[in-house]
């Protein structure tokens, strides 16, 4: 008996590894257990110096020995120690982090290239916007709501014609006769003496 535990202490690393490989494939939790207490620090040092975040580092560790788990059928001694297993699960957790990072960045840049200043609004832009507002709701359906779509939406003909399913000569007719009502009724309003 004390030969089999002299024998199992001078075993070398790689049958020590291919044992604890082979019970963490057939399921075994406390398997898992030791390879994270063998191999957590290499794989959170190597996610640390690729991420420069303690945070990030301490996720891809955690993802990294689910994932193992989650995996475990694909772990092949015979191809590699285990601790070569995780490093390569860690290189795709860091290499997806950087690519999650890299889209976070690139639609920021687009979000802000995007963005445009709003010019400042007078009190005249307001009251003439009110005023257009009211005279087309003055107007009414459809020729007010074309409108609408076309100045106060700033849509194109084409895509009033696909939004209310009408022809689009129909769209550009009312357009025409909508802009001449209003210019007729926005005329009124000018000859109105205001108090």
């Amino acid at each position: 008996m004390d030969d089999d535990v002299e024998v199992e202490a001078v075993a070398p690393a790689e049958a020590v590894d291919s044992h604890l490989a082979a019970r963490l494939v057939a399921g075994d939790r406390d398997a898992l257990a030791e390879m994270y207490r063998r191999w957590s620090s290499l794989v959170h040092t190597i996610a640390l110096r690729s991420l420069a975040n303690t945070a990030d580092a301490e996720d891809v560790t955690q993802q990294v020995f689910v994932a193992a788990w989650s995996g475990r059928h694909t772990l092949r001694p015979d191809r590699g120690s285990p601790a070569a297993w995780l490093v390569g699960i860690t290189k795709h957790r860091i290499a997806d982090l950087h690519a999650q990072r890299a889209r976070r960045a690139r639609d920021l840049h687009a979000v802000a290239t995007a963005a445009v200043v709003a010019p400042a609004v007078t009190v005249e832009d307001w009251a003439d916007r009110l005023l257009l507002v009211h005279e087309l709701e003055r107007m009414g359906d459809p020729r007010a709501a074309i409108l609408r779509l076309a100045f106060l939406e700033d849509q194109t003909h084409e895509q009033i014609a696909d939004r209310l399913a009408m022809p689009l000569g129909t769209v550009k007719s009312h357009v025409r006769r909508g802009l001449l009502e209003l210019r007729n009724r926005l005329k009124e309003v000018e000859r109105v003496p205001s108090d």
